[in-house]
C-alpha cells in the first residue's frame, strides 16, 4: 500500500478559539473547511493537520512539526503574539507550545 497523505486530527471543544491560536501558529487561514466543524491545513505536499469540533470527547496529543530555521520560525511566531524558547536535545533543537485546547506543538530542526 502506498500512503499519500498524512493528517493528525486533533478534537477540540472550542474550535474557534483553537483556530485562531493555529492562524496565529501557521500564519494564515486554514486551507479547508471540508465540512462542519472541520478545518485543514496543508503543510507540505503530503501532509497536513486538521482540527475537528468533538465538545463531548476532546483529546490532547503532540504534534512535531519540522522546519528548516527554528529560530526564524520563533521570531516570526513572536511578531504574531505566540512565545517559545528552543532548547536543544540529542540531534534537534526543538520549541515547544501548547494551544488552547491542551495539545502540545513541538516545532523541530535538525542540528
Amino acid at each position: 500500500m502506498a500512503y499519500t497523505n498524512v493528517l493528525p486530527s486533533l478534537h477540540v471543544a472550542d474550535l474557534d478559539e483553537t483556530v485562531a491560536w493555529y492562524e496565529r501558529l501557521f500564519g494564515r487561514e486554514p486551507d479547508r473547511r471540508p465540512m462542519e466543524g472541520d478545518v485543514e491545513w496543508q503543510l507540505t505536499p503530503s501532509g497536513g493537520l486538521q482540527l475537528y469540533r468533538n465538545p463531548e470527547h476532546p483529546t490532547t496529543t503532540t504534534v512535531i512539526l519540522g522546519l528548516d530555521d527554528l529560530d526564524a520560525e520563533l521570531e516570526a511566531l513572536r511578531g504574531r503574539g505566540i512565545e517559545a524558547e528552543p532548547f536543544d536535545v540529542t540531534s534537534f533543537r526543538l520549541a515547544q507550545l501548547q494551544d488552547p485546547a491542551g495539545n502540545t506543538v513541538i516545532l523541530s530542526e535538525a542540528k
